[in-house]
């Protein structure tokens, strides 16, 4: 078991790599792991921890981002594929954040978030960090339920401006839940 909050993330352009190594350096080294892309990973290196954080971009129209979704590199969809059996997360605890184009994706902005969201809660995880939608222009989302996002949105493209005060905002939240978890175990 690390005793550190473990960060992963699947990245097609680089930018949601960008993102996780920015929050890593905000938590630091002592609280924090670097950032492992998901295609280089197996289950158990993400089992060993109790407190998470998870990265993902938006690809198709609200799927787990992987080939089938267009992606060129493996992402989460082909890390859900090695899997043989059922994953067990209970007793863990996941902060989530997604990467989307609100204006050139306004009628699905982020919604891949949900799904990869939606499987680690199906395997007992406890999800934590959901985030206002206010300062954010799009049509619909699958990651918004009940009027905030599932998870931390990124719009690097169209927001690139706001995207250091959100992390700082979003960590200053997510921490000292993620910490929790870590003095427990």
């Amino acid at each position: 078991m690390h005793n550190k909050i473990g960060m992963f993330f699947g990245t097609e352009t680089g930018t949601t790599r960008l993102i996780a190594k920015k929050m890593q350096k905000k938590l630091g080294d002592e609280l924090c792991d670097k950032p492992l892309n998901v295609n280089r990973i197996g289950l158990a290196e993400m089992l060993a921890y109790d407190a998470l954080i998870l990265g993902t971009p938006s690809y198709g129209v609200g799927e787990i981002p992987g080939k089938s979704a267009g992606c060129f590199e493996p992402n989460w969809e082909e890390f859900l594929a090695q899997l043989t059996e059922t994953p067990d997360f209970r007793g863990k605890r996941i902060a989530f954040f997604g990467l989307g184009a609100q204006e050139r994706y306004a009628d699905r902005f982020a919604s891949s978030l949900l799904a990869l969201v939606e499987k680690f809660r199906g395997w007992g995880a406890e999800i934590v960090g959901e985030w206002p939608a206010d300062g954010y222009v799009f049509e619909h989302s699958a990651a918004l339920v009940d009027g905030r996002f599932v998870g931390l949105i990124i719009d690097q493209r169209t927001q690139g401006m706001l995207t250091d005060e959100r992390i700082e905002r979003w960590l200053a939240q997510v921490g000292p839940l993620l910490r929790e978890k870590l003095a427990v175990s």
